[in-house]
């Protein structure tokens, strides 16, 4: 065996073993999450099944309901305000049981899969009209989570993107290239 050939599989070992750990770091802030959030459906008397899942490293944690979901609507709130809420208390009981800041995702019931097909067809509509006008599209205020979705479109589109704005206001505005 060559010199170089031992380099790379040493080199693809470490990396194998770096894909373990950050794998395992994620099941281990799931874990914790979904505790949080067992502990929190207990209190508020709602029954919720928790599947934790890690895609490209990052946790995604998602409280379902075997029925239509709409018992789980207040803790989406109108417009996901209160479930950007949890997630933000389920990150900060990760950070205190870990020590580590965590960038874990909660969904509740589909609602960030539906709202991410809303925001998919919000940013093709913006496009078609920066595309045919060739002037700046200003999109509604969103949540930093939900412009950086539109920012992924935007970009695969061909266009530029860019977020304005201060606090709620802050939204995103599309731009011929």
């Amino acid at each position: 065996m060559r010199h170089e050939d031992v380099e790379a599989g040493s080199e693809d070992a470490e990396a194998v073993e770096a894909d373990q750990a950050s794998t395992e770091g994620a099941t281990d802030e799931g874990d914790i999450a979904a505790d949080y959030l067992e502990e929190l459906l207990d209190i508020v008397d709602l029954d919720g099944d928790i599947d934790i899942e890690v895609r490209g490293g990052r946790t995604y944690v998602s409280i379902l309901t075997e029925e239509n979901g709409e018992e789980l609507d207040d803790l989406v709130g109108d417009r996901g305000e209160v479930l950007d809420a949890l997630q933000e208390l389920t990150r900060m009981a990760v950070l205190t049981a870990t020590g580590e800041r965590t960038r874990l995702i909660l969904d509740i019931a589909g609602h960030r899969d539906q709202r991410q097909e809303e925001l998919k067809e919000q940013a093709e509509t913006a496009i078609a009209k920066v595309k045919d006008r060739g002037e700046d599209e200003h999109l509604e205020p969103m949540s930093a989570y939900e412009r950086k979705i539109v920012h992924d479109f935007v970009a695969e589109s061909g266009l530029l993107s860019e977020s304005e704005g201060e606090g709620r206001r802050r939204h995103v505005v599309i731009s011929a290239a």
